[in-house]
């Protein structure tokens, strides 16, 4: 095995796995590691939305992870309150439908995908512990296989692709930029037998202080989320002792008046309910001497708004094409780094403050309420405001189009 490589990639799901295929295919030799081994599940929301798609197939790994019976669909149906927002996605990059896929299909196949590539060496069950320096420069990895073998690798550069609570991260001390902390506490289970009514579609409440998420998901089951406030004891409590019969009992008084409670009752969970207490929206440092970062180490986004998967395939191919622009990365680190900066906020930072919007626990004021029935009123402005979440409009977009229809109700 090489010892030395141009790119060291920590981290091989979403991210890593996108990005050693896309350096891979812009020349560059990648050492692609990861602590965990193939299939594995992690606690995701893993949505992809049209615009996702689109990249995946561009990938050549769509095919396959169709393969897996995940059911594609264009519906969603949101409901804030008593306004009951109903539409499909808008087409985006020449694909008109999402899907859902579980983690425990989608990671192996995107790093076995990843793997496959001439260029590209893999190492499963390999944790690292340090990285390598000359001087201020990061310019390798050491760590040990589950076996407790110790290895060191070096690269031009390694980037930390491993999650939220990136290792690589810490490792390199990115500076983080930007934070807001949640006010909810959110717990996920799958489950079969949650029929709907009319085409399949993606479902989202938020209801005074609660929210909760359902997507037709793989293996015939939905992904049910719930979000409830940190500071509410009594749920915490319930959650604590008994997770199923908590989710249930939440989703039964919290969301009266929807079809959700009913739907519920009907289905099957299976497997455990799990949670995740707590959480910050973050924005970090995505690049230095000899360092970078992709996906949700680079930036960790609240699960509600389903940007994750479509950011880290994005980061992937937006750091890729920094590299590219460059000979020289030793002699270009700042101009490198303030390049990627740039065009990560510009493509992601606007869904960013959404999400740091939608984490607290804020009641809709009068004046959003009244957008909210605006929305689910027009059919353009529906369309719009979905197509916030695959891209095919920014937020500004949306928000001039509602000012326009407020202004011609009041006229």
């Amino acid at each position: 095995m090489n010892r030395h490589y141009d790119v060291i990639v920590v981290g091989a799901r979403v991210a890593g796995s996108a990005l050693a295929y896309e350096l891979s295919r812009a020349g560059h030799d990648v050492l692609l590691v990861d602590k965990s081994t193939f299939p594995s599940d992690i606690l995701s929301t893993h949505n992809f939305y049209g615009n996702s798609l689109a990249m995946l197939k561009d990938m050549g790994v769509l095919d396959r992870l169709l393969q897996t019976g995940t059911p594609l669909y264009k519906r969603a149906v949101v409901q804030f309150e008593d306004a009951v927002i109903d539409g499909e996605f808008p087409e985006v990059d020449g694909e008109t439908e999402c899907f859902c896929i579980r983690r425990v299909h989608l990671d192996q196949i995107l790093f076995e995908h990843a793997s496959s590539q001439a260029r590209v060496t893999s190492i499963e069950g390999f944790r690292v512990t340090d990285v390598l320096r000359e001087k201020s420069v990061v310019t390798g990895i050491a760590g040990v296989r589950r076996d407790g073998e110790k290895e060191q690798f070096t690269a031009k550069l390694v980037v930390g692709a491993d999650g939220r609570n990136s290792t690589l991260r810490d490792l390199v001390k990115s500076a983080r930029i930007m934070s807001v902390p949640t006010d909810f506490a959110s717990y996920v289970g799958y489950f079969s037998g949650y029929e709907q009514s009319g085409d399949i579609h993606a479902e989202l409440y938020k209801i005074k202080d609660k929210i909760a998420i359902v997507f037709p998901t793989s293996d015939n089951l939905h992904v049910v989320g719930v979000m409830f406030p940190l500071e509410n004891e009594e749920w915490s409590g319930r959650f604590a002792l008994s997770p199923e019969t908590a989710l249930r009992d939440l989703i039964h008084t919290g969301f009266p008046g929807t079809p959700f409670p009913e739907r519920l009752r009907k289905a099957v969970l299976e497997g455990k309910v799990r949670g995740l207490r707590g959480y910050d929206n973050d924005w970090y440092q995505g690049m230095g001497e000899g360092w970078a970062l992709v996906g949700d180490a680079f930036s960790f986004k609240d699960p509600a708004v389903g940007q994750g998967m479509q950011d880290a395939l994005y980061s992937a191919r937006i750091l890729t094409d920094v590299l590219t622009r460059y000979d020289d990365w030793e002699a270009h680190w700042a101009e490198m780094a303030a390049t990627y900066q740039r065009l990560m906020e510009a493509k992601m930072l606007s869904r960013f403050h959404m999400a740091c919007q939608f984490t607290k626990n804020a009641p809709f004021t009068a004046e959003q309420s009244a957008v909210n029935r605006l929305i689910a009123a027009h059919s353009e402005a529906t369309r719009a405001f979905l197509g916030i979440y695959n891209h095919a409009n920014e937020p500004q977009e949306f928000e001039r189009l509602v000012g326009s229809l407020l202004a011609m109700n009041q006229s």
